[in-house]
């Protein structure tokens, strides 16, 4: 009973393949394949014999096909094969070849539906031809020779009206691979691609990762790879080599998986390629066989992208499909026939299926049009008037099969699609497994992630030798004890330590022997920590170690931990004490100025005084002295006020002026001051990478072998690159070879700018530590603000812990743990300043003695000049005590009784020439011992020095006549000489209390007589100091 069926479909097979056409049959399906791809044509007639078999969807009816093969290349076979002249549109003709053309003859036999496995060069030919004869075309796009699909030009924008419906979802490899590449955070990659493949399929792929800054290349795989390598290997240089070796780390493979695999296996057999390497090959005609071979063939980090299907997961309902059940050849994943179907194997069983379940409809609906012959070559044909109806009917439709759900929406567009990504994990072993990381559709996009969990803990029990060089404050020994291993701290330890405790390794250091980084040497080896990785000594490189082209071309660098900029170190200005600071506010020229207006004004003042002398009242005296004028100016310059009032106008007005003047001087000065005494206003010359290049006086220089070094001089000697800037500075650090500012290790040049003149110029992060950390904070810092580099972990060339490693460090950044460590050895809060040139104080701190040391030097001077006058006034006090007469010859009239004696001829004069008697005027003979005690009391009550007092009288002339001189003793002692003197006309001379002279003019001069009286015992001799005047 079961041999039955197979002899059925055998002999229904046969017929198929010898007899295409029934005469008795009314479903009739065209079929037009690409000649190299039999397998459809082979799917295609297994389809048809398995729904023949089946009498639940057709019944009765049977299906019959006619096949016709054409060079998916030739776009015009598909249409014509011949020279005849083909009507497409109305009465348009197209030229043709003399054959007859491949579709016109399908329905010219009556076909229903035409379905079409071509490239799309074909497939706008048929298309086209499609729209004119209303036949609904089913056209499933095959790329060539198995490459990845590109979208096609003339299909790209289908309409509703259009009769091509497209069985294959459109292409989205450009957006699965673009999420890929995000996933794994590339920002650098290589493309490779078949020469059958279309690169235009890439154009979106590549604007998405320009946008996004990746640095992408593109390469074309030639047909004999073995040649294209072996070329590169003959025509690049050494250096180039490696370059293009790191390139390959990272790549994206557009090609069949046939090319892919003898690519790859070429890469390895040549060490292209190294363990740490990452491969994304993409390409929906991904078979699972294909899958194992390309893992065995590679090395290192492998992703591959390729279409899937979903499956039931009930083993026993996969191969049923509703009211049909698919051949188990087909439908079983371990049926070796299921594993080798491609794509396009798939969608056409699914379109034959999908194509009798519509003819079931139709026959059910009893709608049915009977296909009649067409001819496009005859000119007026018309097109099949059942057209539109077939084509609403299949787009209705849908059906479940091998690719999942077949359906069509509006536009005639299959939309269900899934991709599967699928990945392997670092390693050299062949033969690794392979895990599928995730999925991606249209709809939801990335379901799952791409990181290989496996990876977090792939390292436990692995030992890394780690060769360093000493580095504040990236690596320093923070415990040498004799017989034991060295311990070090740091910041580059630090992030060691983090990657060390997530991934679960364990390291052993040493430091570098030469204490150097690493640089080329003439011979082309590398020494330092760069040698030791090179060589192979260890296994990972770390300390302030900067990413450069260069050292790329030999190591591996992880991702920068941390950003890198060039900066010098310099030393503070040390802070002068200056007694006279408080003078900074105003210049030199500004105080002399002042000094001269002080003056002016005074002498301007005493001027405007004498000329116009105000109206005193009676008793009253003047003291508008030049001197007492500069006191008044200076007084009220100071805001101290004067002690001579002014009372008229023009003296008034000049005053105004001058206090007005005054208090906008003073003010500003008080707000210039305050300034200065709480802000540093020394101005470094060097404040840029560009000051210290222009200037020559101090030296500067770097640390030999450095990357810092190479920098300066590849900017400053390289023609194409020339900076005037490094050029410059070239020039001063390359002076006598680099022997003469040039030093071997970092501490020397930081030795050299804390105790000497001099200029570091070195790695910003290690000068701003050092400055943070200077006990006196004698030193700071100038950085370029531009990072264009950055510090990494080095490892050897092709290790497989780089990608390891960047992605933990990445990790670190983004949770700020990253930061969290620079904390710890940057601080925020700081004692010193790191970017003042000066040692200035903080806001708010207290002022030092030094900031008024100027003040109190002045009032010093003050003190020291008033004790000095005094010592002279003193001095010449005494001298003139010394010639002083003795008490005996110290005989004077009493002033106060002579006073008050004229003071009543002045009253009673108050009339001209008024007589009175001779007897009110008594002289009579006077104590002289009497008359010091009385001058020292009247001298303590007021001091009338440098006041001058006038008197003037009016004696009348009776009073002349009977006056009588004076004793000659007493007349050559008298001060203002005889009567005779005075009859003269000549002043009469005033003693002022402290015994100076003053001339008082006199109007009227005339005798005094008096009585006689006793002649006094005393002599004044020629003493002018021992004189009266009146």
């Amino acid at each position: 009973m079961k041999v039955f069926p197979a002899v059925l479909f055998l002999i229904t097979f046969w017929s198929l393949e010898w007899d295409p056409v029934l005469p008795d049959s009314i479903i009739h399906i065209g079929a037009i394949f690409d000649e190299s791809a039999k397998k459809d044509d082979e799917v295609f007639r297994m389809a048809v014999a398995d729904l023949n078999l089946n009498n639940e969807i057709l019944e009765t009816e049977k299906i019959t096909v006619s096949v016709e093969f054409v060079d998916g290349n030739n776009p015009f076979q598909a249409v014509q094969e011949g020279k005849r002249t083909i009507y497409l549109f109305a009465d348009h003709p197209t030229p043709s070849s003399d054959e007859i053309t491949v579709a016109c003859e399908l329905m010219n036999r009556g076909i229903l539906a035409l379905v079409s496995s071509i490239g799309c060069m074909s497939a706008g030919s048929l298309q086209s031809l499609a729209d004119a004869m209303h036949i609904p075309h089913l056209f499933i796009q095959r790329a060539p020779a198995g490459t990845p699909r590109s979208s096609c030009p003339s299909t790209s924008h289908p309409q509703p009206d259009d009769y091509t419906l497209f069985v294959r979802p459109p292409v989205y490899l450009n957006d699965v691979i673009f999420q890929v590449v995000m996933e794994y955070t590339w920002q650098k990659f290589i493309i490779f691609y078949d020469t059958d493949y279309d690169i235009r399929g890439i154009e979106n792929f590549l604007d998405q990762t320009s946008q996004q800054g990746m640095d992408v290349s593109l390469q074309k795989v030639e047909s004999n790879i073995n040649m294209m390598i072996t070329g590169m290997f003959r025509t690049m240089r050494v250096e180039e080599l490696h370059r293009y070796r790191d390139t390959l780390r990272r790549a994206v493979l557009f090609m069949s998986p046939a090319t892919a695999k003898a690519f790859i296996t070429e890469v390895v057999e040549t060490n292209l390629v190294a363990f740490d390497c990452h491969w994304i090959i993409i390409n929906e005609e991904i078979s699972d066989m294909d899958v194992q071979e390309l893992v065995m063939k590679s090395i290192g980090r492998l992703t591959l992208v390729r279409q899937t299907f979903p499956l039931s997961q009930n083993s026993s309902q996969r191969c049923v499909r509703s009211n049909h059940r698919i051949n188990t050849s087909l439908c079983d994943p371990k049926d070796p026939k299921a594993q080798m179907l491609e794509i396009t194997n798939r969608y056409i069983y699914d379109t034959v299926l999908l194509l009798a379940n519509t003819f079931h409809r139709k026959l059910e609906d009893r709608k049915w049009h009977s296909m009649a012959s067409l001819s496009c070559i005859r000119k007026g044909s018309k097109p099949w008037q059942g057209g539109k109806s077939m084509l609403d009917t299949v787009k209705k439709g849908g059906v479940s099969g091998l690719t999942s759900l077949l359906e069509f929406n509006d536009n005639g567009t299959n939309p269900n699609i899934y991709f599967e990504i699928l990945g392997t994990n670092y390693g050299e072993d062949r033969g690794r497994g392979v895990s599928r990381l995730g999925t991606w559709d249209p709809i939801h996009g990335l379901n799952g992630t791409l990181t290989d969990r496996k990876l977090e803990n792939n390292m436990r029990g692995v030992v890394l030798r780690v060769v360093t060089v000493l580095e504040e404050p990236f690596v320093m020994v923070s415990e040498n004890v004799l017989g034991k291993p060295k311990k070090y701290q740091g910041f580059s330890i630090d992030v060691l330590d983090a990657l060390a405790n997530y991934l679960g390794f364990k390291y052993e250091i040493y430091v570098a022997p030469d204490h150097k980084y690493g640089s080329q040497q003439a011979d082309g080896t590398w020494n330092g920590l760069i040698g030791e990785l090179v060589f192979k000594r260890a296994d990972v490189g770390l300390s302030a170690l900067t990413i450069t082209p260069d050292r790329e071309s030999v190591v591996d660098f992880t991702t920068r931990y941390m950003d890198y900029s060039v900066g010098v170190l310099l030393r503070k200005a040390e802070r002068t004490v200056d007694m006279f600071a408080c003078l900074a506010p105003f210049d030199l020229s500004l105080w002399a100025c002042i000094a001269g207006t002080v003056l002016l004004v005074g002498t301007l003042v005493y001027l405007l005084n004498w000329l116009n002398p105000p109206r005193l009242p009676m008793g009253s005296v003047s003291s508008t002295t030049l001197y007492n004028s500069m006191w008044f100016v200076y007084g009220s310059f100071v805001q101290q006020g004067g002690e001579v009032p002014y009372t008229t106008l023009a003296t008034r007005m000049m005053m105004g002026v001058w206090w007005l003047f005054a208090l906008i001087v003073i003010s500003s000065y008080t707000a210039n001051l305050a300034a200065f005494l709480t802000i540093s206003r020394i101005e470094n010359s060097i404040q840029s990478l560009q000051d210290l290049a222009k200037q020559t006086d101090l030296p500067y220089g770097t640390v030999l072998d450095s990357a810092v070094y190479d920098q300066v001089r590849s900017k400053g000697m390289n023609p194409f690159e020339r900076d005037p800037m490094y050029s410059q500075m070239w020039r001063m650090i390359n002076r006598t070879g680099g022997a003469e500012n040039n030093v071997e290790e970092s501490k020397e040049g930081i030795r050299k700018v804390k105790y000497g003149r001099f200029a570091f110029v070195w790695d910003a992060a290690v000068l701003e530590y050092v400055a943070i950390n200077d006990e006196d904070c004698s030193l700071y810092t100038v950085s370029n603000s531009v990072a264009d580099r950055g510090y990494g972990i080095a490892m050897q060339h092709g290790s497989p812990y780089r990608d390891i490693f960047s992605q933990r460090i990445l990790e670190l950044q983004q949770n700020g743990d990253m930061d969290i460590l620079k904390l710890k050895w940057w601080p925020r809060d700081s004692p010193c300043d790191l970017y003042s040139p000066v040692g200035t104080r903080k806001s708010g701190s207290a002022l030092d003695i030094h900031s008024f040391a100027g003040v109190f030097f002045v009032l010093a001077a003050g003190v020291v000049l008033s004790c000095l006058i005094a010592t002279v006034e003193t001095w010449w006090t005494r001298r003139k005590g010394s010639r002083v007469p003795s008490k005996e010859d110290d005989k004077e009239i009493d002033l106060e009784h002579l006073h008050h004696r004229v003071n009543s001829l002045c009253t009673e004069d108050e009339s001209p020439h008024k007589q009175f008697s001779t007897s009110s005027i008594d002289l009579t003979p006077l104590d002289m011992d009497s008359l010091p005690a009385a001058r020292q009391a009247l001298e303590q009550i007021s001091d009338f020095r440098n006041t001058h007092i006038t008197t003037t009288t009016f004696i009348p002339e009776q009073i002349q006549t009977l006056s009588r001189s004076l004793s000659a003793k007493a007349a050559a002692g008298f001060a203002f000489g005889t009567v005779q003197d005075h009859r003269t006309g000549g002043p009469f001379r005033q003693r002022a209390p402290n015994g100076g002279f003053f001339r008082s003019p006199i109007k009227t001069m005339s005798s005094i007589p008096y009585q006689p009286t006793p002649a006094p015992n005393f002599s004044y001799g020629n003493d002018p100091d021992r004189g009266t005047s009146i």
